[in-house]
């Protein structure tokens, strides 16, 4: 895998914890609040949703229980789709 597809996947499954994360049963979870949750900071959890950084499989376990999901489940979506809305995401900003 060349350096920006890692990136662009990255970025996809950080846009993707951000969805689940804004969903959370029915009311949004804030960065701060999940962080607190699964032993991170807010600014850790930031940095995973915007793909600057390779969280472990322990931190996604974490994230994934927190939010009600199986490992599985959290890593179940359509790449390419989610590569692209992280790339209207960021130009949105």
């Amino acid at each position: 895998m060349d350096k920006e597809n890692f990136k662009e996947e990255n970025e996809a499954l950080g846009y993707r914890i951000r969805e689940l994360r804004e969903s959370y049963v029915n009311e949004k979870i804030s960065q701060e609040e999940l962080g607190l949750k699964t032993g991170n900071a807010k600014k850790t959890i930031g940095a995973i949703e915007r793909g600057t950084t390779n969280p472990t499989y322990e931190t996604l376990l974490k994230i994934s229980k927190e939010l009600g999901l199986s490992i599985n489940q959290l890593f179940d979506f359509d790449m390419k789709k989610y590569i692209e809305l992280s790339k209207q995401y960021k130009r949105g900003k």
